[in-house]
């Protein structure tokens, strides 16, 4: 959605910033609100109150709680989509083919639907007889 709102926009987000590329993506404060999001899913309880603190600072608490909701709906929906296996729709697919590429994604297993089943490790139930 963010990619064909700023199209709509004539915006230019480059999204590699979410893949370790350098800068803030022309995404105000982007560098800042991925600090934020890999914090918030890490373990560094330090590196998290730092990164609050400076978004805080930056541009308030109202956007402090929009990017920890941010954060956790998209943590929910992917664990979501794994757990259940869900795949990408053939129309979205395609519609995503460029960012994919150009970001790595395609080289996840998930991607590819290779999803583990893990029932195919699980020996299967003996019957008594």
């Amino acid at each position: 959605m963010l990619r064909a709102s700023s199209k709509a926009k004539n915006e230019n987000f480059d999204l590699s910033l979410i893949i370790g590329k350098a800068g803030d993506g022309n995404i105000p404060h982007g560098a800042l609100l991925v600090a934020f999001a890999e914090a918030a899913l890490g373990a560094d309880d330090a590196r998290l109150a730092d990164t609050q603190v400076k978004i805080r600072a930056a541009i308030g608490d109202a956007a402090l709680v929009d990017a920890a909701a941010i954060v956790a709906t998209f943590n929910a929906i992917d664990r979501v989509a794994d757990a259940t296996g869900i795949q990408i729709e053939d129309a979205k697919a395609q519609s995503t083919a460029d960012v994919r590429a150009a970001l790595g994604i395609n080289a996840f297993a998930e991607s590819r639907g290779e999803v583990a089943d893990p029932r195919a490790a699980q020996p299967a139930p003996q019957m008594a007889g």
